[in-house]
C-alpha cells in the first residue's frame, strides 16, 4: 500500500469519524432542546416553593447524596454572586483542583449553568446526566403527586443534575450560587465549607421579604455550623443578622472593611489593577479584567473565600494574578460591538443599576450613552430607571422574549417622570430598539461613528441574552 493510499484511507476514516461526531452532536442538541422544554414546563424558576427537605433532599437521597462528595464554596446575596463565583472557581482551579461551578440564570444555553473545570457541559454530556437522573426524578414526582404536591420544579431538577454531574466527574470543589435566598434554596442541601454573602439589598420581595434585614435572615441560612462566612460591606441591620447567624451556628465571620479590604484600585487597560487585603496577606497590582468598583469588591470576597477553603493560608501571588487575569463574566458590562460602542449589562435592580452607572463613568469615555432597557413586570421599574438616569442621555424602552417582560409603554409612563418627555422612546421589539438607539447615538456623534458615544442594553438577564444573540454573541 502506498503512502498516498494510506493517507487517503486515513483522511476518509477521519472524515467518517467527523461526520459521526457531527451527527451525534446534532442529535444531542435536539435532545437537549427537548429536555430543556420539559424541565421548563414543570414550573419556572421564578415560581419557587420555599421547601427543600422533602423535595430535593429526597431526590438527592435516591441519588446517593452526591452533594456530599465534594467541598463547597456557597454564595448568596442580591448582586455580584455570579461574578464572585466565577472568580472563586477560576482561582481554585489554578491551584490544580478539579472544579464544578453552578450559576444562574444562563444567557444562551442552559448548559452554561453547570460547568466542570471551567467548561459548560456539552449537549451530549447534559443529555447523559439527564438520562441518569430522570428515573429518580420520576420516583420523587410520583411520591409528591401521591401527597397532593406539585412535581419537582425547574431549578430543583437542575440543582440535582449539577450535583450528580459534579460527583460523577468527580470534582474536588464545587462553587455554588443560590437560585434565590438561602435557607430554603435547593443549593442549600449542600453544606458549604465557606459561605459568601455579597451585598444584600431589596429584590424578590414576594419570597424574601420587604426589607434588607428580612432578606438577610433568609440568605444567612447558607452559613452552616463550623463553616467560615465572608460578607461584603453591608448595612448595619444586615450585619447584625449575619453576625447573629454566625454566632448561633458557631461559624467564623469575616467582614469586609474589618477583616478584608480593597486597599487600592485604578483603571487599567481591559479592567482594573487592585490591591486586596485578606486575613492572610496583602496582594498588590492584581489585574481584574472587569469594570467597576463592585468587581474589585467581588474579587476580594472570592480571594478571601479561596484562602479560607485552602486552610486560611496566604496564596501564591503569581497564582492569584494568573487566575484573576483569566476571568470572564459574560453580560457584565460586556463590550459586544464597536462603531458604535454597544455594551450589555444584566443590572435588574436599583443597586445593580447604580453600579453600572458608576462603572460606565469610570471605565468608558463616552460623552453620550443611550440605554436600551427591557425589564420584568415584577421589578422595581421606578427605582431601576432612577438609578440609570444619571448615566443615560436618552432611554429606549422595549420588551424582551420572556412572557414576564413588562409592557414597555407602561414602563414609559414611569420613565417620563424620571427622564422627561424628550428623553424617552418606546418600541415593542428589541431589534428595533437597538436600531433606534444606534440612530440616536450616530445623530449625536459629530466626530465619527462610535467616537464618544455608545449604547448600553440592560434591565434584565433575558434582555441581555436576547441582545447578545441579535448581536452575534449568543
Amino acid at each position: 500500500m502506498s503512502d498516498e493510499t494510506g493517507r487517503t484511507r486515513k483522511q476518509k476514516a477521519d472524515e467518517r469519524k467527523a461526520a459521526r461526531t457531527a451527527a451525534e452532536d446534532a442529535a444531542a442538541r435536539e435532545d437537549l432542546e427537548r429536555i430543556y422544554t420539559h424541565i421548563v414546563s414543570r414550573a419556572p424558576e421564578h415560581d419557587v416553593e420555599p421547601t427543600i427537605d422533602d423535595r430535593v433532599g429526597r431526590l438527592l437521597e435516591l441519588l446517593g447524596d452526591p452533594q456530599r462528595t465534594f467541598r463547597v464554596i456557597h454564595l448568596t446575596g442580591t448582586n455580584g454572586k455570579s461574578s464572585t463565583a466565577r472568580m472563586a472557581e477560576r482561582l481554585v482551579r489554578e491551584h490544580g483542583l478539579r472544579t464544578g461551578l453552578f450559576t444562574s440564570p444562563h444567557l444562551s444555553s442552559v448548559t452554561e449553568r453547570i460547568q466542570v473545570d471551567g467548561e459548560p457541559l456539552d449537549a451530549v454530556r447534559f443529555v447523559e446526566v439527564w438520562n441518569d437522573v430522570h428515573p429518580y426524578i420520576q420516583v420523587v414526582d410520583d411520591e409528591l403527586e401521591a401527597e397532593g404536591k406539585s412535581p419537582l420544579h425547574f431549578f430543583e431538577v437542575l440543582t440535582a443534575m449539577a450535583f450528580a454531574a459534579f460527583a460523577d466527574n468527580p470534582v474536588d470543589v464545587a462553587v455554588l450560587e443560590v437560585g434565590m435566598g438561602g435557607t430554603w434554596d435547593c443549593t442549600n442541601t449542600a453544606d458549604g465549607d465557606v459561605a459568601v454573602i455579597t451585598p444584600v439589598s431589596v429584590d424578590h420581595e414576594k419570597w424574601l421579604g420587604s426589607s434588607p434585614a428580612q432578606i438577610a435572615t433568609v440568605k444567612a441560612g447558607i452559613i452552616k455550623p463550623g463553616a467560615t462566612a465572608l460578607t461584603a460591606a453591608q448595612r448595619p441591620d444586615v450585619d447584625e443578622v449575619l453576625a447573629e447567624r454566625a454566632a448561633e451556628v458557631g461559624a467564623r465571620l469575616l467582614r469586609e472593611d474589618v477583616d478584608l479590604e480593597v486597599l487600592d484600585r485604578k483603571v487599567a487597560v481591559g479592567g482594573q489593577l487592585v490591591a486586596l487585603r485578606t486575613p492572610a496577606a496583602t496582594y498588590t497590582e492584581v489585574l481584574v479584567p472587569l469594570h467597576g468598583a463592585h468587581q474589585a469588591h467581588n474579587a476580594l470576597l472570592a480571594l478571601g473565600a479561596v484562602e479560607q477553603l485552602l486552610g486560611g493560608r496566604a496564596l501564591d501571588g503569581g497564582v492569584v494574578e494568573t487566575a484573576f487575569a483569566d476571568v470572564a463574566v459574560p453580560g457584565r458590562l460586556e463590550l459586544v460591538r464597536s462603531s458604535p460602542t454597544v455594551l450589555v449589562d444584566v443590572a435588574h435592580n436599583p443597586h445593580g443599576a447604580e453600579a453600572l452607572v458608576a462603572a460606565l463613568d469610570e471605565a468608558f469615555t463616552l460623552r453620550t450613552v443611550v440605554g436600551v432597557v427591557g425589564i420584568m413586570a415584577d421589578k422595581d421599574a421606578e427605582g431601576l430607571l432612577a438609578a440609570l438616569e444619571p448615566g443615560l442621555s436618552q432611554v429606549v424602552l422595549t420588551r424582551n422574549s420572556s412572557e414576564r417582560s413588562a409592557d414597555p409603554f407602561a414602563v414609559a409612563e414611569i420613565a417620563r417622570d424620571v427622564f422627561g418627555e424628550d428623553r424617552v422612546h418606546v418600541t415593542e421589539r428589541l431589534d428595533e430598539a437597538l436600531q433606534v438607539a444606534t440612530n440616536l447615538v450616530e445623530a449625536d456623534d459629530v466626530v465619527g461613528v462610535g467616537t464618544g458615544t455608545g449604547v448600553v442594553v440592560t434591565g434584565s438577564v433575558i434582555t441581555v441574552a436576547d441582545a447578545r444573540i441579535l448581536l452575534g454573541r449568543g
